[in-house]
């Protein structure tokens, strides 16, 4: 039975799969834009030292590097949670020395949240002459008043993160000793205590002879970007470990199901002649007289990949008769799994100690009352006499069992009975039923169908097909056929017994 904490509640609909497609398109072609413009500037590049232009062309890689990320996190939302990701990038944050300075966050001027120019900016080391030209927007970035200038090579070091220095060092040798160009992250502390994440690529300025004359870069930051790809990250991360945890249950859930419920192949009849009691599935050849044609099936949640509650059973005991149960325990996963457990294993030793199902039914709700895993349970629970045709039956809050006889189909009248776990100290009555050969009892769980109020009817509509079926192994097979595409929001049982003549 679905647990009444979701049932108000709509599944979150993902995003449409022709949308994101579009997305992609649209910016496969502003990519093929922007590689016209970035091979124009290029072209006019070659042979001048213009600033203007190294602007133009870094501001074409940028924006290329953005559309890049842009279409593969499209891809990833399209094809769903991507591959296990990598470990933090470079410049991720690691953690500032105590007290020194505050989370990284956007800082509250409008300038360094705004555009992408606004987030983008260039700076020169001269040196032949010492002097260094930064522009407004980098100055901004760092939080520094352009009126007071860039700092020096000399000055840089003691604004970036000191487990940062030795990568602003690196690239500071790599361009003005080796005379490579360079690209880099790190992380700078602001006077007003803000940390933000700059990436850095520059390139050596070469004077006549060859020497490096100045070291010019643009320095952009990259702080909200870094973020982003670390909540993509940990997201990510979250999402699969929970994935992991769900796999985990529900193969858990399985294994306890598999070990709980009665491990039929085909049918079975009870009872068998030499064997006084035992569990479904023993083996033995079947008795002669009015003995029970059984069979059952587990049908899954066709929305849900948890296992929930639901059980069915049959057990033969010690003076002849057969025990008979279904139920449906509320919830999914392990805790549901192991509390139908708990409930199964309690059934059948009561009933092996000969209590009628009624004050069975009682001791049920006692057992629920005093549990440290509350729950709401129904169920039906009947004892079989082979010798008198005998149905004894007590129910709690679920659809009584459905008896077909000579092509047609009722519902047997229930005896008083709430749902288990509602109440305390509640009492439930039992009720008798004289079966004939040839009778099929049909005993199920609510959640066969998306609406628990129609399974029943659906059910008696297959009357003509029970008739002629040959065996209670045919008989279930039609409920699967009859119910198998069904969207379920629940899983459910069925557990069928023909009287033998």
């Amino acid at each position: 039975m679905p647990s009444p904490r979701s049932a108000d509640h709509s599944a979150v609909q993902p995003p449409q799969r022709g949308t994101v497609d579009a997305l992609i398109s649209q910016t496969q072609r502003l990519r093929g834009g922007i590689d016209a413009v970035r091979r124009e500037t290029t072209a006019d590049i070659a042979g001048t030292d213009d600033p203007q232009l190294r602007w133009q062309r870094a501001l074409c890689d940028l924006a290329v590097h953005h559309l890049d990320d842009l279409s593969q996190h499209l891809g990833q939302l399209r094809e769903g949670l991507p591959a296990d990701q990598p470990g933090a990038e470079l410049g991720a944050d690691t953690g500032a020395p105590a007290g020194a300075v505050k989370a990284e966050s956007a800082p509250s001027p409008a300038a360094d949240r705004g555009s992408l120019v606004s987030r983008v900016g260039s700076a020169e080391w001269n040196l032949l002459t010492d002097e260094v030209i930064w522009s407004d927007e980098l100055c901004r970035i760092f939080g520094r008043d352009p009126g007071d200038g860039g700092l020096t090579l000399d000055e840089f070091p003691s604004w970036v993160f000191s487990e940062d220095q030795p990568i602003l060092t690196a690239l500071v040798t790599d361009c003005l000793v080796d005379g490579k160009p360079i690209v880099g992250e790190f992380r700078v502390v602001r006077v007003d205590g803000v940390v933000r994440t700059v990436h850095m690529a520059g390139e050596p300025v070469l004077d006549t002879d060859g020497s490096t004359a100045s070291m010019w870069a643009v320095l952009r930051d990259v702080s909200e970007l870094r973020r982003s790809e670390r909540a993509v990250r940990e997201s990510s991360d979250s999402l699969q470990r929970r994935r992991h945890v769900a796999r985990t249950e529900r193969r858990l859930a399985v294994e306890l199901q598999e070990a709980v419920l009665p491990p039929w192949r085909g049918a079975l009849r009870f009872p068998r002649s030499g064997h006084s009691g035992g569990f479904a599935g023993d083996g033995g050849a079947p008795a002669e007289g009015a003995a029970l044609d059984l069979a059952a099936h587990y049908l899954p949640s066709e929305t849900s990949a948890q296992i929930g509650g639901d059980w069915y059973d049959a057990l033969e005991l010690p003076d002849g008769r057969t025990l008979l149960s279904v139920g449906d325990l509320t919830g999914h996963g392990v805790a549901a799994t192991s509390g139908m457990a708990m409930l199964l294993g309690a059934v059948r030793g009561m009933a092996v100690a000969g209590i009628e199902p009624g004050p069975l039914m009682g001791r049920l709700n006692q057992l629920l009352d005093v549990s440290s895993q509350p729950a709401l349970v129904s169920a039906v629970c009947g004892r079989y006499d082979p010798g008198t045709r005998t149905l004894v039956w007590s129910q709690a809050g679920h659809p009584a069992p459905l008896l077909f006889r000579d092509g047609t189909g009722s519902a047997l009248r229930p005896p008083d009975g709430v749902l288990l776990g509602a109440t305390t100290g509640a009492t439930y009555a039992q009720a008798d039923e004289r079966l004939e050969p040839g009778d099929l009892l049909v005993m199920y769980t609510g959640g066969l169908a998306q609406d628990a109020t129609v399974v029943g009817e659906r059910l008696l509509g297959l009357a003509p097909r029970f008739t002629v079926a040959r065996s209670a192994q045919e008989c279930v097979r039609t409920v699967v056929e009859a119910f198998g595409d069904e969207r379920r929001e629940d899983d459910a049982c069925v557990l069928i017994a023909r009287i033998g003549a």
